[in-house]
């Protein structure tokens, strides 16, 4: 049996992170959010790549190709990106936004 998109994503993402200090996993929005010290840092939507990055950098990273809001609940939730399909194509784009996101849970205190 194939595995579904989503199971696809999850798995590249976990090649990435599952080796940082303070790594776990929990079910999250309807998928698998990966978490560095207790704070979320990367998970799926939909085939999308949701990340947190730093609030401040919230307007610039929506500028990225490929970005988008996230909003799963009528509410943009600021510091984090949606990143669509197109834009983690390759390993190499993924493991960018990934490594990205991780950097910064890694800033805040453990949970």
């Amino acid at each position: 049996m194939a595995e579904k998109k989503e199971d696809l994503l999850i798995n590249r993402i976990r090649k990435i992170v599952k080796t940082k200090k303070g790594y776990s996993e929990k079910q999250m929005f309807g998928g698998v959010c990966f978490m560095i010290n207790g704070h979320m840092c990367a998970g799926n939507w939909k085939g999308s790549l949701v990340v947190r990055l730093p609030k401040e950098e919230h307007d610039s990273i929506q500028k990225e190709p490929h970005t988008s809001l996230f909003d799963i609940t009528g509410r943009v939730m600021k510091g984090w990106a949606l990143v669509s399909p197109k834009g983690i194509l390759n390993d190499q784009q993924l493991k960018e936004w990934v490594l990205r996101s991780v950097k910064f849970a890694e800033t805040l205190p453990p949970k």
